[in-house]
């Protein structure tokens, strides 16, 4: 299975790291493409220091039209932006595609591949409301960046990861997640 998987600048990129690992342990993994907005890149320095890619992983400039992924003719899987900023949601929801992150999910769209959004912004405006609108009923998936508790989190990894494995869920990588109904 190949993922694409986009960084934009929203905060959040505990979940796009934690996303990285979970798809570079999977034997359903492939190939992992990914791509970072120029403000994730730094949100990314703030937050956590910085993305590591890891070797499973292939990294892209978000300018790169060259990109496998940039043409429908390529063959991924499943497309994940994690985190997804307003911004980004409104651009791909308007059918902008002026960077690799918009064309690439463009392109998820046209091909009725998966595309999930995890957009992390708290509270939305009807702006915001009507993108996510207009993107599930062009095929994408919208999932909130908003992590369950009833599994007990510990720390702020493990809380992280409720929000990763629901994300693992939605592309179809089987992973360790708690499930409702299966806590002690």
């Amino acid at each position: 299975m190949h993922v694409v998987l986009a960084i934009t600048g929203a905060s959040g990129s505990i979940y796009a790291q934690r996303l990285l690992h979970y798809l570079a342990e999977s034997p359903q993994i492939s190939k992992i493409s990914v791509v970072m907005s120029h403000n994730a890149e730094e949100i990314c320095r703030q937050e956590i220091g910085g993305i590591k890619i890891g070797s499973k992983a292939v990294l892209y400039a978000d300018n790169d039209f060259n990109a496998p992924f940039a043409s429908g003719s390529s063959c991924s899987d499943a497309m994940v932006v994690c985190p997804c900023s307003m911004g980004t949601l409104g651009r791909i929801a308007g059918g902008v595609s002026d960077t690799l992150i918009l064309r690439a999910a463009d392109v998820a769209l046209k091909e009725r591949q998966t595309l999930v959004l995890v957009i992390r912004e708290t509270p939305y405006s009807l702006i915001h409301i009507r993108n996510m609108e207009t993107v599930t009923l062009s095929g994408g998936i919208i999932c909130p960046a908003t992590p369950s508790f009833y599994s007990r989190p510990a720390n702020i990894e493990e809380a992280a990861d409720t929000v990763v494995w629901r994300v693992l869920d939605l592309i179809g990588v089987a992973n360790e997640g708690k499930r409702w109904g299966q806590l002690q």
